[in-house]
């Protein structure tokens, strides 16, 4: 009762609402990259560096006998040169050990597929994240979406590609998040659609992150290099 006549400590006093841009050079086929929000506004309030990944981290490609080989590469045929990739059927199962993480992440990028640590996403209409803020009432009305399992959208393999044979890791992944960034076929070479609009992570701990693909190009023109611009927490 005499709760209001006294300062509450904060959860996390060190922690301030940070923003900025991360660079990712996420071409490979063949690698996830973590990032921990978490840790970059921790380190940024505390004036040190951050290592956002301390290294890629391989899609397994065969199975080592320590895992149990559920997961693994789904090898699927695509239309590519009739209807396109949306049409596509499954060929065959190659088991592997499921995907190595870091201890502590928030999401993480291969291409234009992204994955939440148990969190869910929601998209809005903005589009400036230097002035997005966003009510408790109205991210309670936001619709957030939690990560699905997958099996022929994280392509790994292109060993058999001039045979429009794509093997892709099976894996949950975060459809509203990764579409900022859509990949079709045909064209050749393939069309890449941008979304910029400002999309909100919920984190497992309930708390919130406002996420923004702001470019997909380095300065050479290489697709999948992405600049990522964030707010954690909002």
């Amino acid at each position: 009762m005499f709760g209001n006549l006294y300062d509450e400590p904060d959860d996390n006093p060190h922690i301030l609402t940070q923003s900025g841009s991360l660079y990712i050079d996420a071409t490979s086929w063949t690698d996830w990259y973590y990032i921990d929000l978490k840790a970059l506004a921790d380190s940024t309030t505390r004036q040190k560096a951050v290592e956002l990944t301390s290294k890629p981290y391989a899609i397994p490609m065969s199975l080592s006998g320590v895992d149990d080989g559920v997961t693994g590469i789904y090898i699927y045929w695509y239309d590519v040169w009739g209807q396109g990739i949306k049409v596509n059927e499954f060929s065959s199962f190659v088991p592997a050990d499921s995907q190595p993480e870091p201890e502590e992440w928030t999401l993480a990028v291969h291409r234009n597929n992204v994955r939440t640590n148990g969190g869910a996403v929601a998209e809005t209409s903005q589009t400036d994240i230097d002035n997005f803020s966003m009510t408790t009432e109205e991210l309670s009305l936001l619709t957030f979406t939690e990560d699905e399992w997958t099996e022929n959208a994280v392509w790994a393999d292109q060993s058999q590609m001039l045979n429009c044979y794509i093997g892709s890791q099976g894996i949950r992944i975060n459809n509203v998040l990764s579409s900022w960034l859509t990949v079709d076929l045909p064209p050749i070479p393939p069309a890449f659609t941008h979304n910029n609009h400002i999309f909100v992570l919920r984190l497992s701990d309930g708390t919130y992150a406002a996420l923004q693909l702001a470019n997909y190009l380095s300065p050479s023109g290489t697709k999948c290099f992405l600049t990522i611009n964030y707010k954690y927490p909002i």
